[in-house]
């Protein structure tokens, strides 16, 4: 009983946030979108990696070992996800970001935070901060075709990353007022995250079951996996070994169907392999976690 009450208070608020969201958007209450987005993207998101980073004091160099498991984990997915496309004749513009990039920010933040306490979240802000710069410049080249620094540069969440740990690393006193001011907005983050996978999930269909199912367990398994041979190379223990793990074995993200239908790369497939992973990792993450923890 005390096993099953500790993932529920893990798992739970996850799932039920991201219920209600589900619901809102079904009853067909209006929900922005746009604004949320831009709300966490803006403000939300650098306010809870500043207040986080400042809070929970991160040294150089796990900053360093976290850096190198997130690149050496997309890495290793790109790869995989690379070869195993080209000998199924399958188009990497349209299946490869989402094979690649996780939902580290909507699920995989919320899960470390409530699986591994504040620690666990200020490193899964580096695996979010690492995962997000490449999502946003690797993500739009591959879909479109070409190469976008551009889009990185303008997150303001990158910034903020960079600035906190400067902070933090050096132990800069932070004057009280914007300690609190940076708490507060930052709060907002996780439970909007949480409520706009909710909303996208309601307006996503799958359009072949069978492919989405067969991807989305490729993309699972292979998160899964490959978090955990990385982890194990690495020689990650604790904390840092769960948070790689669980970040890497996260469903699809949203935003490659984002990007998969600005570019007219099939994002009914996309949508169909956003959609069956969550579900299926809302599944399996119970048992991931009582693994890791």
């Amino acid at each position: 009983m005390d096993l099953v009450a500790s993932l529920a208070a893990v798992i739970a608020p996850v799932f039920l946030i991201s219920a209600a969201g589900f619901v809102w958007r079904k009853r067909r209450y209006p929900f922005d979108q746009v604004l949320v987005t831009n709300l966490v993207t803006l403000i939300g998101a650098p306010c809870l990696v500043f207040s986080t980073f400042t809070t929970t004091r991160v040294p150089f160099g796990e900053v360093g070992v976290m850096v190198g498991a997130t690149l050496s984990c997309l890495a290793l997915f790109a790869l995989v996800a690379t070869i195993g496309l080209r000998a199924a004749g399958m188009p990497l513009r349209v299946y490869l970001p989402s094979l690649t990039f996780p939902n580290i920010g909507n699920l995989g933040l919320p899960v470390c935070l409530f699986a591994f306490g504040e620690r666990g979240l200020a490193l899964a802000m580096i695996f979010f901060a690492v995962t997000s710069i490449g999502q946003f410049t690797l993500g739009p080249a591959i879909a479109a075709g070409r190469f976008q620094l551009g889009m990185a540069l303008k997150v303001p969440f990158i910034y903020a990353v960079v600035l906190a740990l400067l902070l933090g690393g050096f132990d800069v006193a932070i004057p009280r007022w914007i300690a609190n001011t940076a708490s507060l907005a930052g709060g907002l983050t996780v439970p909007l995250m949480l409520m706009a996978l909710g909303v996208a999930l309601a307006d996503l269909r799958a359009a072949s079951f069978g492919r989405a199912f067969v991807m989305s367990v490729a993309r699972l398994a292979m998160g899964t996996a490959g978090g955990w041979a990385v982890a194990t190379v690495l020689g990650l223990d604790g904390v840092h070994r769960g948070v790689v793990i669980v970040e890497s074995a996260m469903p699809v993200a949203v935003f490659n169907y984002l990007f998969a239908a600005m570019y007219d790369n099939q994002p009914e497939e996309v949508a169909g392999m956003v959609l069956v992973s969550t579900i299926l990792a809302y599944l399996g993450l119970p048992l991931l976690v009582a693994a890791l923890t």
